[in-house]
């Protein structure tokens, strides 16, 4: 059960994700921001895509969920850092992209660990 209601709500925020990354976008091509915003919506659309297929997948297994939840966290950190660098001003706060991008790795690499470690039935 928790398996199931954890992939939920992170498919929940992958969607979250995946529609701030379109508004991004958006606001990137018909505005005048500057790249930062453009670098966050594609790393957000991408990461959402990511997580969404993972939580949406059959039966995703424990170390694949909270590979996923880590994934989130640091798209998180570093999409909103940079969106609000290019519509306010500042960040979030001191190294928050650097440590969302190093979050992001982490959690790619804790997804090959599951993939290495899962029993796969087929």
């Amino acid at each position: 059960m928790w398996n199931f209601r954890t992939a939920r709500a992170l498919a929940v925020l992958a969607g979250l994700l995946g529609a701030a990354g379109i508004a991004a976008a958006a606001l990137a091509a018909h505005g005048r921001y500057d790249d930062n915003l453009r670098t966050a919506s594609q790393f957000a659309l991408i990461h959402a895509a990511l997580v969404a297929a993972l939580c949406l997948s059959h039966a995703p297994g424990r170390s694949t969920v909270v590979a996923s939840a880590v994934i989130m966290l640091g798209a998180a950190l570093f999409c909103g850092d940079l969106t609000l660098r290019a519509l306010a001003g500042h960040g979030l706060f001191p190294m928050a992209a650097p440590s969302g991008g190093t979050i992001m790795i982490g959690g790619w690499l804790l997804l090959s660990i599951s993939a290495l470690t899962s029993k796969y039935e087929g």
